[in-house]
């Protein structure tokens, strides 16, 4: 009975142990690798707004670090052209930084590299173009954006009336013509922006493109809402209603071109509501970041609405943004 009751005694000890053993080894995994959990995340983890130094003219830019499982960080960019694209991995090691992402729309047949420096909230290094030129650049840590209650909203503002573009410059030679209300530009040229800047904002906007041609709306002049000819195609990154690069319309909705069409467009923070042509697509979904063409990368700051007229003719009219109060 006595040998029985330490052997007993034994196994129960035993088994009472495996918990913490188990839980002591998961901890020393995690210290091993350094930042597979919250309160080990790697200090690099976040989203970065960045701003690149292209022979003296500041370029939006924009990183988002992230780990996947317990010792690769991962991650996407949107680099001075184009769209965000994913990051397969992301080197850290002693404050330094880097990564490499085939060309996109850039010239040259290299990789685009990134290095940087972590130091405290700020970071700061070189790109290196797939053409082979070098930049330098500076980043800090990108705002949240998320608002404590709802918002009130103030009183509407027209921005397209009658026969003078009002309340609009353009960002180079202009090729815009106002008639009747409607803000033409019958080839490609210059982009068209608000006089005003604005934070959270409730958007009519209607919109008429030929066959073929491309534009976009600007929100805060930093989120492209996509703006194709699309018809009979796939909801995709790409196409109307997407939020170029991050958010793909849960349905195509475009119409045939040469159709007048809408976007009303609901901006809270980060969160977006759009409705294409009386259907919701997109439901309060988080923008991660700025997309290809933004104005600048503050976006803590309020900006303008812009309308992308480089990429062919489109028309636009009764545009009415209702600010939060």
């Amino acid at each position: 009975m006595n040998q029985l009751f330490q052997t007993n005694l034994h196994r129960r000890f035993r088994f009472s142990l495996l918990p913490a053993l188990t839980l002591l080894l998961a901890v020393f995994t995690l210290n091993t690798y350094g930042y597979a959990s919250k309160s080990l995340a790697s200090p690099l983890e976040g989203r970065w707004d960045i701003t690149i130094d292209v022979s003296g003219k500041p370029s939006p830019s924009w990183l988002e670090v992230r780990h996947s499982g317990t010792h690769t960080l991962v991650g996407q960019f949107t680099g001075i052209s184009g769209s965000a694209r994913p990051i397969s991995e992301v080197h850290f090691k002693d404050g330094k930084m880097s990564f490499e992402i085939p060309p996109q729309w850039e010239r040259g047949d290299k990789n685009l590299t990134v290095e940087g420096t972590l130091a405290g909230e700020k970071l700061s290094g070189t790109l290196t173009t797939p053409d082979g030129k070098t930049y330098s650049w500076n980043g800090v840590r990108a705002p949240s954006l998320r608002r404590q209650s709802q918002p009130s909203w103030g009183k509407p503002i027209k921005l397209t009336e009658g026969n003078t573009i009002k309340g609009w410059h353009a960002a180079g030679e202009n090729q815009w013509i106002a008639e009747n209300g409607i803000l033409r530009s019958p080839k490609s040229g210059a982009n068209l922006i608000t006089d005003e800047k604005f934070n959270d904002f409730k958007l009519h906007v209607e919109f008429r493109i030929p066959k073929g041609s491309n534009s976009g709306v600007y929100l805060r002049g930093r989120y492209e809402v996509q703006v194709t000819d699309s018809k009979g195609m796939e909801p995709a990154l790409d196409q109307l209603g997407a939020i170029y690069g991050f958010i793909s319309p849960t349905e195509m909705m475009a119409k045939d071109p040469g159709e007048w069409q809408s976007f009303d467009i609901t901006l809270v923070g980060r969160m977006l509501t759009l409705v294409t042509n009386g259907k919701t697509v997109i439901c309060g979904q988080e923008i991660p970041g700025i997309t290809g063409g933004a104005l600048d990368s503050n976006e803590g700051e309020a900006g303008p609405l812009y309308i992308q007229g480089d990429h062919g003719p489109v028309e636009y009219r009764n545009i009415v943004i209702t600010p939060a109060k």
